[in-house]
């Protein structure tokens, strides 16, 4: 099964995002005037459908791991439609920035995009500011910028407080060999960041137990003494390591992929319920929390 859907799931993880869900409406954001809204009262605000997440997703203990307060300049990785940007644009407030960084139009090539879709990508990182300055600004939201990862425009170079980097690794290990886009994304990010700025990365994490060779992303999974390494190697400290949003029923083997847990249930769509009820018993990946600081 491995071998036949990899590359399927990771084609539908890029149409709606493992960042993201469909269910999840505007609605109630465009109601609201952040200007003056806590944390717990923007959580409160969201869908019952992005609220069935949090179990598994934290937000409100993961903010406040990285340090994310308002008026910050954020940088939100592979943003997608907009799961985590819901709850930053409003919490970073009218005098912060949300920033977001989308994959490269050559690596969503690799991911299967083509035609249309993906020159919809590629023009991204103008259209998706857009869309959130006209939603959201007027509502006390912060404003938003966008730039291509491996193609950071030097005017960004030392802006960023914070970048977030959720469940976007993956998909870049595992094309770097054929672009250097992981290699890419790890400078921008440094570049990115004021000294002292931090990265917050939440990521599938692989069992120490799987060989290395298959926890290349393929599968969504990584090791996190491999992005431990990779953060450190590039210059980042590692500041904290948090047990945030483990789950241990989460135990893939060799054959499994991230994306036969909700909300994707791939391997599941073809009208197996005891099999979708398996996956849902077990409840979205276990995903390490890790949280670095570029030096002073």
């Amino acid at each position: 099964m491995k071998k036949l859907l990899p590359l399927f799931c990771l084609i539908l993880f890029a149409s709606c995002s493992d960042n993201s869900s469909s269910e999840n409406s505007t609605a109630t954001q465009q109601n609201l005037n952040s200007s003056n809204l806590s944390l717990d009262e923007i959580l409160d605000s969201q869908t019952d459908a992005m609220k069935s997440r949090y179990e598994f997703r934290h937000p409100k203990e993961t903010l406040e791991f990285f340090g994310i307060e308002p008026g910050m300049t954020v940088v939100e990785a592979l943003p997608g439609l907009g799961w985590y940007t819901k709850i930053l644009v409003p919490f970073i407030g009218s005098e912060g920035t949300l920033v977001g960084a989308n994959y490269s139009a050559d690596m969503w090539s690799l991911i299967g995009y083509e035609g249309e879709r993906l020159e919809k990508m590629a023009a991204w990182y103008k259209t998706w500011p857009a869309e959130i300055n006209e939603k959201d600004q007027k509502n006390g939201g912060a404003k938003a910028e966008a730039f291509m990862l491996g193609n950071l425009p030097v005017s960004m170079h030392g802006r960023a407080d914070a970048v977030l980097m959720i469940r976007a690794l993956h998909n870049l290990v595992r094309f770097e060999s054929q672009g250097g886009f992981l290699t890419s994304t790890v400078k921008n990010t440094f570049d990115i960041l004021k000294p002292g700025g931090i990265v917050g990365i939440v990521q599938h994490e692989a069992p120490d137990q799987m060989a290395d060779e298959l926890a290349d992303g393929t599968s969504g999974y990584l090791k996190k003494d491999f992005v431990i390494q990779l953060m450190t190697q590039a210059g980042f400290e590692l500041v904290g390591d948090s047990n945030i949003n483990e789950n241990d029923k989460d135990q893939p083997t060799a054959e499994d992929i991230v994306w036969r847990l909700p909300p994707t249930l791939a391997t599941s769509r073809g009208g197996n319920e005891e099999l979708k009820n398996l996956m849902n018993a077990i409840g979205e990946s276990n995903r390490m929390t890790l949280k670095f600081k570029k030096p002073v």
